[in-house]
């Protein structure tokens, strides 16, 4: 299978965007730290050899050559000290015309300095430094108040890209 047709799905939670591609015909690797969502995607995609699932953090998976990445709603959760290692990995995988989609959190994000976890945020000149061998079709900023999926009130600074690896 060309790696055009292989797509990496990078913090896959409960594997929708899985199903997405893998009706579009892609093989997908999907990877989550979380254990529980890759039990629900294994029971999911039970019997399903163009989809594989790995309980993996973003520094550890080993990228496979692909023609698209996603990682929505994910990149922000990799640990500031990881996230160049990462995102060189990303890159790197991603074959030339291969497509990333995704999502950074911003600075004003009420969860880059008040979460349980460590984040990373990117301001938008950081973020027009990672894509310097990409074409960027989309790049949506959002910068509000909003709710969780909890309900619970915070504010959002998110920055989502579609871009188009040159070299």
């Amino acid at each position: 299978m060309s790696s055009q047709k292989v797509a990496v799905d990078c913090g896959c939670g409960t594997g929708s965007d899985i199903e997405y591609l893998n009706s579009q015909g892609y093989l997908v690797h999907g990877f989550d730290l979380n254990p529980d969502s890759i039990a629900i995607c294994r029971e999911r995609f039970e019997g399903n050899s163009q989809v594989h699932l790995y309980e993996s953090s973003f520094d550890r998976f080993n990228y496979p050559k692909s023609g698209a990445v996603i990682a929505n709603a994910s990149l922000f959760f990799v640990e500031k000290v990881h996230f160049q290692t990462t995102w060189k990995k990303i890159t790197s995988c991603l074959e030339i015309g291969g497509v990333f989609v995704g999502d950074f959190m911003g600075k004003n994000d009420s969860w880059s300095s008040h979460y349980n976890q460590a984040i990373t945020s990117l301001t938008k000149e950081d973020i027009a430094a990672l894509f310097t061998n990409f074409d960027i079709i989309q790049l949506h900023e959002r910068d509000e108040d909003g709710t969780t999926m909890l309900g619970e009130s915070k504010h959002w600074h998110i920055y989502s890209v579609v871009a188009i690896k040159r070299a």
